[in-house]
């Protein structure tokens, strides 16, 4: 039983919430039961009352109500590679979106790319935001996923319903307030847009990637 806030585990688990420790020793910490992987060993399980004081494990949470476990898994042992559509995300600092779109990812069968400032996705937010996806979606790097690329912009492109693409395709999606910049949208093959009756400027970008892979997916079943 843990019974000291020194104790060299619960040390660990404060660092990794900092990115910088999580990249540097390649360890993420997961809290709650409810979002441990199902298949995947943890390097290390607290459990409030069974090896650690639960006061304790209450101060290395980031969690307003705190969990009762906290494991500790590898970053390489996360699942990596590419499926046939992907999702890459430009510069998406928000952890937030970048759990939910690691989620509706997981949903719909597709991968998750992303490009350097985007958060990252084994931090606490992004963890809680991906309920667990983060243990199956594949992630890969946005330069590296290959497919036909399809920008997704707020007006002007092809209306998704009507894409037409063949083989792998590779959704890039940019951060709400700047968007995609002009090198990156230059650089898909297509620009496509969601169809907006409504009078909103824009959709948030975690919706947006919701909506554009249950679209695809509607494409694909009536192909």
């Amino acid at each position: 039983m843990i019974t000291s806030r020194d104790n060299e585990k619960l040390k660990l688990v404060r660092k990794l919430h900092d990115r910088s420790w999580r990249e540097k020793l390649g360890l993420f910490a997961v809290e709650g039961e409810d979002l441990l992987a199902e298949d995947v060993d943890p390097v290390e399980l607290l459990v409030a009352g069974d090896n650690v004081e639960a006061s304790l494990l209450a101060e290395v949470s980031t969690l307003a109500h705190p969990p009762r476990v906290i494991a500790v898994y590898r970053r390489g042992d996360l699942p990596s590679g590419t499926r046939p559509v992907t999702l890459a995300l430009w510069r998406v600092a928000d952890p937030g979106n970048v759990g939910t779109l690691l989620r509706a990812a997981d949903a719909f069968g597709a991968g998750v790319a992303l490009s350097k400032g985007c958060a990252d996705p084994t931090g606490p937010k992004a963890l809680r935001a991906s309920m667990g996806a983060i243990f199956r979606v594949p992630l890969s790097s946005f330069d590296e996923v290959g497919g036909t690329r399809v920008a997704l912009v707020p007006r002007g492109g092809v209306p998704l319903p009507e894409l037409k693409v063949e083989g792998d395709i590779v959704l890039v999606l940019g951060a709400e307030r700047d968007g995609l910049p002009a090198e990156v949208r230059a650089a898909c093959g297509v620009q496509a847009s969601i169809p907006q009756p409504g009078d909103a400027e824009s959709l948030n970008v975690a919706m947006a990637g919701a909506i554009a892979l249950y679209e695809l997916s509607r494409g694909a079943a009536a192909a």
